[in-house]
């Protein structure tokens, strides 16, 4: 590459062919690295509002299998065929069978907000998740 820093009859590298390699290696991490948070974080995302609508799902599910129940607990639902997510911690809380909130927050330093399922009269509303924003 830079021939005129080599010697006649010398082989491999110089330092300058090596550091700027090295910058090069440097500037595409300083890129990449960012973009792969975001994608993790977007994909904690996803998995929460997946995680709420399937509490919801198995909440109904238990509400027609037990017509006459009163309230509805995280054991419920896991009779039901939820099953949370690694990481995912899950909290219903029913006043009645048709009226309540599923909240899904995901693990310290997932760096998102809480999914949150409110059912008020049978009728289904999702806050979904998002990332936390940080203002510096």
């Amino acid at each position: 590459m830079l021939k005129i820093f080599r010697k006649e009859g010398q082989k491999g590298f110089t330092l300058i062919e090596l550091m700027i390699v090295i910058a090069i290696i440097g500037i595409l991490a300083a890129i990449a690295i960012p973009q792969f948070i975001q994608y993790r974080k977007r994909g904690y995302v996803a998995t929460l509002n997946s995680d709420c609508k399937n509490a919801y799902t198995a909440s109904v599910a238990y509400v027609v299998d037990n017509p006459t129940a009163a309230a509805i607990t995280l054991p419920n639902l896991n009779t039901s065929g939820y099953t949370a997510t690694t990481g995912v911690k899950t909290e219903p809380s029913f006043t009645a069978a048709d009226t309540g909130t599923i909240t899904c927050t995901g693990a310290d330093g997932w760096g998102v907000e809480p999914a949150v399922v409110t059912v008020v009269a049978g009728v289904m509303t999702l806050k979904m998740s998002t990332i936390t924003t940080t203002t510096p």
